[in-house]
């Protein structure tokens, strides 16, 4: 075996910690730090490429339990549910904040549409319900999202509790903030919020074209198939909880959908390679790459305490009652016996 590089510092001053449940761990002698010379992440007891699948298999649709299931049947690994979930909660978010800073190269002609999606608890006051379903307890939000007809990019979405016309200009301000200009055409259902929103949002500069799935000229179906295959993904996890989980959780399905996932209309590319966004990411194992580096930097060797040198303390002798034991022992020896005076 070769020399054991740290994990926190990359020195190679390093040797033999001990053992924990059958693992070899190692001390750094540089920053003092304790370490396992494996592929697990800093605080984590899980390989990278671990992690990596099971992100990859929750935006593709399986459940969190049937990630457990195949990490236990393949590496033999038991995480818990709350475990992947924080997995993907943490990454997800370092995936949006990465992906915001890569500037799609978009059409003229973008696509909207909205969508109803489930969640099973709200919060007070807040109280939804779906005109198209029969359940009376599933509360619904509204998910809005516009995206670009020819690189199919999805620019923006947003979650609310209503269908109105500041909701479709907020849309419509979003995608052009993202996308950096304002489109030519915009292309929606028949709502009567579009007509205002997207005047409200562009003025007279972009073309507002209604339509419906079954148009000819004038269609939505890029984007309701984008809505189906979200329909087929909140299936599987029986509806979110909150709308705070569901904002994040469409984030993330965002960046999936964008960066990572490949369409055969656009020749097995994806939405990014299409916009030729120059990303540095392909896959979540590079999302991983990217914050385990910048973990790496940030991390600081433990601080050296220099303990000073503490002066040292001069006591004097206690001669004083010395002598007088001295004296009390000589005088009771030297002392002659004497009567009256007269010594005998």
């Amino acid at each position: 075996m070769g020399e054991i590089i740290c994990k926190y510092c990359q020195s190679t001053n390093t040797r033999k910690f001990g053992w924990y449940k059958d693992t070899q761990y190692y001390y750094c002698n540089v920053c003092r730090r304790k370490f396992a010379p494996n592929a697990s992440l800093f605080g984590m007891k899980t390989p990278a490429n671990q992690i990596s699948s099971a992100l990859d298999m929750y935006y593709k649709g399986l459940s969190l339990n049937e990630i457990r299931e195949h990490l236990q049947s393949e590496h033999d690994n038991t995480p818990s549910s709350s475990t992947v979930f924080q997995w993907v909660q943490k990454y997800t978010d370092e995936a949006v904040r990465e992906c915001s800073t890569y500037p799609p190269k978009v059409g003229n002609t973008w696509i909207a549409d909205e969508t109803y999606v489930r969640i099973d608890k709200h919060s007070k006051g807040v109280e939804v319900t779906n005109p198209y379903s029969k359940s009376r307890k599933a509360r619904w939000i509204i998910f809005w999202d516009i995206i670009d007809a020819d690189t199919r990019f999805l620019l923006a979405s947003l979650i609310t509790t209503t269908r109105n016309k500041q909701d479709a200009q907020m849309l419509m301000e979003r995608a052009a903030e993202r996308a950096g200009k304002a489109p030519k055409v915009v292309v929606t259902d028949k709502l009567a919020a579009y007509l205002d929103g997207t005047e409200l949002a562009f003025g007279r500069d972009s073309e507002h074209r209604q339509g419906g799935p079954f148009d000819v000229e004038k269609n939505t179906n890029l984007i309701e198939r984008f809505h189906g295959t979200i329909k087929e993904r909140t299936k599987v996890m029986r509806g979110l909880r909150t709308t705070e989980t569901a904002g994040r959780f469409l984030d993330g399905w965002m960046v999936y959908y964008n960066y990572m996932k490949p369409h055969e209309s656009l020749d097995s590319r994806t939405p990014a390679e299409a916009a030729k966004c120059d990303y540095a990411f392909r896959d979540w194992a590079d999302i991983i790459r990217i914050v385990d580096t910048q973990v790496k930097v940030l991390v600081t060797p433990a601080k050296i305490e220099v303990i000073p040198d503490v002066p040292t303390a001069k006591f004097r002798m206690p001669t004083r009652p010395l002598r007088r034991k001295r004296k009390a022992r000589g005088s009771s020896k030297s002392n002659p016996i004497s009567l009256g005076g007269v010594r005998l």
